[in-house]
């Protein structure tokens, strides 16, 4: 019989929906919130509205793209947490009702925990490469930055994470400080292909183990930019091709440093990435150029599976139906979860 899944994704401010049949994706919708942009950042009112708006059609055209009937699912995956507590009421509370209303059993994910099993999400017409466990996940976002080991779909062990801020934070901050825009890692990331990443050098934190650590590098970008426009008034507009550049090098050599320990504590030569810095192209060339020098097998998931997205939560949802799990009806969502 087909374990056919329905995953639910409103941990921030995209609402989205997919269908999953025995790991194989059906669909997956998402509907993006663009009000954010005004402000510089995602705004969790407006974002729980958004998702209030957004979730009865992004569920229906999951549906209908996927070709199935509400009635044939056999469960409902959705984000129990981590994230912003108004947007998970949302997407738990309908999951709930949707699963009370068809007598369907309904299955919480870990949001992180998606992003580390992105890449073993299967479509039509796309060859299937799967990471062997154990791997080592690089999961990177404006959230988190954890070096994790899994050693099966529902077992980890978190290596390394960062004692302060998430590299997406850093790139967001940053960003927003050089007046560049929202969010702040895409446009860091396209001023970086124009700039030399090796005209300017910030400083890097010198953290014990695999820790990270951000904060020092955004205060150094700050120092830097702030007296040599002093000197300059134009120099960032006249530099930040370079800037970006040389400031997107330095946070990917420290997640590098990082990974390329854990590696060789480790012994482990399967590696992924995942989560919304995991669409850096900076990263994702600088992962296979180490890949091919210290013959690891990596592996990227694709472009739209690095963003929040529910084929992820939907792909989750399935391992855990599998394994036997269901999740109670007075489930309430969480901004933070400890364990995946």
């Amino acid at each position: 019989m087909s374990h056919i899944i329905l995953g639910i994704e409103s941990s921030c401010d995209d609402t989205s929906a997919a269908v999953i049949r025995d790991g194989w994706l059906l669909s997956n919708v998402i509907a993006s919130q663009q009000v954010h942009k005004d402000f510089g950042g995602v705004v969790p009112e407006l974002a729980s509205r958004a998702h209030e708006l957004n979730i009865v059609p992004v569920v229906s055209q999951a549906l209908e793209k996927a070709g199935v009937r509400a009635d044939e699912l056999e469960a409902i995956a959705f984000t129990r947490g981590p994230g912003l507590l108004g947007s998970l009421l949302v997407g738990t509370s309908f999951a709930k009702a949707l699963g009370l209303s068809l007598g369907k059993p309904i299955v919480m994910v870990n949001h992180l925990q998606g992003h580390i099993l992105a890449n073993f999400i299967r479509q039509e017409g796309v060859p299937v490469r799967e990471p062997s466990f154990p791997y080592l996940c690089l999961l990177v976002s404006g959230g988190n930055s954890q070096i994790v080991k899994v050693n099966s779909p529902l077992e980890y062990e978190i290596l390394g994470q960062t004692i302060d801020d998430a590299v997406g934070e850093a790139f967001d901050k940053c960003s927003k400080m050089m007046g560049l825009g929202y969010p702040g890692g895409p446009v860091i990331d396209r001023l970086a292909k124009l700039g030399n990443p090796d005209r300017f050098h910030f400083a890097k934190p010198h953290i014990p183990g695999l820790n990270y650590s951000f904060s020092g590098v955004k205060t150094s970008l700050l120092y830097f930019v702030r007296d040599e426009m002093a000197q300059n008034p134009d120099f960032l507009e006249q530099n930040k091709e370079d800037i970006c550049a040389s400031f997107q090098k330095t946070l990917i050599d420290i997640l590098l440093d990082k990974l390329i320990k854990a590696a060789r504590q480790t012994g482990i030569r399967e590696i992924t990435i995942g989560g919304g810095v995991s669409a850096n192209s900076g990263l994702r060339n600088r992962i296979e150029e180490e890949g091919r020098k210290r013959h690891w097998n990596t592996y990227l998931p694709e472009f739209k599976f690095t963003t929040d997205n529910a084929a992820m939560i939907a792909i989750a949802g399935y391992f855990h139906y599998q394994a036997g799990e269901r999740t109670p009806l007075d489930v309430a969502p969480v901004s933070r979860m400890a364990d995946f």
